[in-house]
């Protein structure tokens, strides 16, 4: 009996890219390859892992702290790069079972609030990582940024580790996109850092998953660092990493239709379809684009700005206030109520049908944005938020966040719609296929959500570990090993 490669990298606990990778490389005994795809023999032994840098097995070429820790992403990818993990800190109690889960952290190495922690109670390392909370400078929060007395100073938090650990040669940092918008919070950063002797970045490296042919639009700000002593000197000259020296471009890659589908898993549970009333609107609205034959909609369709039944567009404008509406508003109202009248018998016996104007707000919305490109809604990504329904192209995901907003598609084998389940939102984060979860479907979600994503990092981890002056051939200098 075969499998898959992504039932053997289930089975083995491993990724289903790194099985492919040995079925090239003629590591596997008994493959079999049709067309695209790999079988495996059921009973197929596993090879050694030669990317494995455990420190049972093999010793470890560096050693890192893992600050913010959440699930692990820092983790897997430090561990990937061949580091070993001396001290996690994660103050959530549910992000903790799942890290010891999977890196098997005693109490000593696994802490909690990051503020309680002395720092000459940690071993000594390498690359100091952090994932520092976000809220003091989201768009979602206050913005306050370092002004923000408690989740704002905890950057400072980081800097009294620092200073207790002047062997510390690497630093990564990880943060929301726009902590880069405002200037005094990169000036703090850069002069903090500076100050303690590091080279760093001259401008906020801004990332997505996207821009490494992952398909989910991700932005985050990463801030890169290396002790001034250390440095290529060839390399690094006038003070500052420039992303040219990280050599990012030859990673790139971008994401094409039909991206989005690569990250789905076979035989996922009923589960996760939807409620039978979210799929029938959806295809209600598919109706909708159809029989209009709107082919293009560049705005949001809103029922409530149709002025249905009334005749008089004073009237309509009059009741929803438009003299008083920004003029974006304005133009929106506009469109709708001119889409309204040019498909006035159509829209009304649909409204009836679907009893659409007793529905709740959200199904009242609708946004296509798929231009031509897309001609069924089945091939659609598609969100059900307050905002309303929206069908993208099937190119890439919109961010994972930390609350259950789970981006849902068409299962061709249910025949049904369904979210995405937690291991395909791993899959999006770049989790390996073996990595494993706790708790609810809730708590998954949300803990991917806050998660970075593993390859990026391994991906800026090995760019910036190769600016040493020994570049990445052996340890970084042994002096803590």
């Amino acid at each position: 009996m075969f499998l898959t490669t992504k039932e053997i990298a289930l089975k083995w606990g491993v990724s289903a890219t790194w099985v492919t990778v040995l079925c090239k490389k003629g590591r596997i005994e008994g493959v079999i390859r049709k067309g695209n795809r790999w079988y495996i023999p059921e009973d197929a032994k596993k090879p050694n892992d030669r990317r494995s840098c455990k420190s049972t097995q093999i010793k470890a070429r560096f050693r890192f702290i893992d600050l913010f820790a959440g699930i692990g992403g820092f983790h897997q990818a430090m561990r990937y790069l061949g580091g070993e993990c001396v001290m996690a800190a994660e103050i959530n109690e549910e992000c903790k079972k799942t890290y010891r889960l999977n890196y098997h952290t005693e109490e000593k190495e696994l802490r909690g609030d990051v503020t309680n922690i002395q720092p000459e109670t940690i071993a000594p390392f390498d690359v100091l990582c952090a994932g520092f909370p976000c809220q003091p400078f989201s768009k979602a929060g206050a913005q306050k940024g370092f002004k923000d007395k408690t989740r704002g100073n905890l950057f400072y938090t980081i800097m009294d580790i620092l200073d207790g650990h002047p062997e510390a040669k690497f630093i990564i940092l990880e943060n929301v996109r726009n902590l880069a918008d405002k200037t005094e919070n990169w000036d703090i950063i850069t002069s903090e850092l500076m100050r303690r002797n590091f080279y760093i970045t001259e401008e906020p490296i801004i990332l997505s998953p996207s821009d490494f042919g992952i398909p989910q639009i991700r932005e985050r700000v990463y801030i890169l660092g290396i002790r001034k002593d250390i440095r290529n000197e060839k390399i690094l000259s006038n003070g500052f990493i420039h992303k040219n020296d990280l050599q990012l471009e030859k990673h790139f890659k971008k994401c094409k239709m039909g991206d989005a589908w690569t990250i789905l898993e076979d035989n996922v549970e009923d589960t996760y379809v939807i409620p039978e009333e979210q799929e029938h609107m959806i295809l209600a609205w598919d109706e909708f684009r159809i029989e209009t034959g709107i082919k293009v909609i560049g705005f949001p369709i809103w029922i409530d700005s149709f002025g249905v039944g009334i005749d008089d567009d004073n009237e309509v404008f009059r009741a929803q206030g438009y003299d008083d509406m920004p003029s974006w508003k304005q133009k929106f109202l506009r469109h709708n109520r001119k889409l309204y009248l040019d498909n006035r018998v159509f829209i009304d016996k649909w409204i009836r049908k679907y009893d659409m104007l007793n529905k709740i707000k959200l199904y009242k919305k609708f946004e296509w944005n798929c231009g031509t490109d897309v001609t069924d809604i089945r091939d659609c990504l598609i969100q059900i938020r307050q905002s309303g329904i929206r069908a993208k192209r099937p190119t890439f995901y919109p961010s994972l966040v930390a609350i259950v907003n789970t981006p849902i598609i068409w299962d061709k084998n249910k025949g049904h719609f369904r979210r995405i389940t937690p291991r395909e939102a791993a899959n999006l984060q770049s989790f390996h296929g073996g990595f494993k979860f706790q708790g609810t479907d809730a708590i998954q979600y949300k803990q991917l959500g806050n998660s970075v994503n593993v390859r990026v990092l391994k991906i800026l981890g090995e760019s910036l570990f190769a600016l040493a002056n020994n570049g990445w051939d052996g340890e970084l200098d042994g002096e803590t090993h």
